[in-house]
């Protein structure tokens, strides 16, 4: 959630956008002290960087993939569907020192409403697909989530790589918007993870409450979204019935 830790601060040029508007969102990783522009990363999941841009209520999400210019200055064009408040996640290792995720708020002008947070759900569908949740948050304790991908009611086992693994998954806590690093389990050309029809994580919340995760993961030269939304302690009753949400590209999209 902090702007500034370890050193660096998220420097967002760009804090504000037109609602519906396609805008190009500028940014850079500054060093505290010195004021440079951080222009040198390790390469983490296929990427220097990782940006996600989610609202307040968790309905609306995009992970971009911005370009850098010479001078450090991050961009990438964005185009937010709702007016309201958002939050900037730029997940990065700078080279020679450890991984970080800064934060910074992003507001989006025009008439706003804010949603409810979606319903539990275990079951997300998109495009044709339908991706099932097994597994459950716990607070404090690593846990394991599988999610079993399937297209017209057919297991999918020719996912394709995206970002080093057969998907990525963010989770999001609903009421601060913590950010949680979640991790896959196996990697492509390992001879041991099959491209699907499962892909399975190992995840850690911090606390009991709302989660909202995102899974991206590509199939026939597409990246595609499925949203769940779980809840991580006190509610493990609600948590093992499966429920039907709407449609994920309503509420949740993916952008280069």
């Amino acid at each position: 959630l902090e702007i500034s830790r370890s050193g660096y601060t998220l420097d967002l040029k760009t804090p504000r956008v037109e609602a519906g508007k396609k805008t190009d969102l500028r940014f850079a990783v500054v060093q505290d002290g010195t004021g440079r522009k951080v222009t040198a990363y390790q390469r983490e999941h296929g990427k220097d960087l990782h940006l996600i841009v989610a609202s307040r209520d968790l309905t609306v999400y995009r992970h971009l993939h911005p370009t850098r210019a010479a001078d450090g200055t991050w961009s990438t064009p964005v185009k937010l569907p709702e007016a309201g408040g958002y939050r900037v996640f730029a997940d990065f290792k700078p080279k020679g020192g450890k991984a970080l995720t800064l934060g910074a708020d992003l507001a989006a002008s025009g008439p706003y409403e804010p949603g409810e947070l979606p319903e539990h759900n275990t079951t997300a569908k998109v495009d044709g697909y339908e991706v099932r949740l097994r597994g459950a948050l716990t607070p404090g304790k690593a846990g394991e989530l599988t999610l079993t991908v399937a297209k017209d009611g057919k297991p999918v086992r020719n996912l394709q790589p995206y970002l080093g693994a057969y998907g990525h998954l963010v989770a999001l806590r609903s009421g601060d918007l913590a950010y949680l690093h979640v991790h896959p389990n196996g990697e492509p050309g390992d001879g041991k993870t099959k491209p699907g029809p499962e892909v399975s994580f190992t995840a850690t919340a911090p606390s009991a409450g709302a989660y909202r995760l995102f899974l991206d993961f590509q199939h026939e030269g597409k990246v595609r979204t499925a949203a769940f939304t779980v809840h991580a302690g006190g509610a493990a009753d609600e948590a093992e019935q499966p429920s039907q949400a709407r449609p994920a590209e309503e509420e949740a999209g993916h952008a280069h």
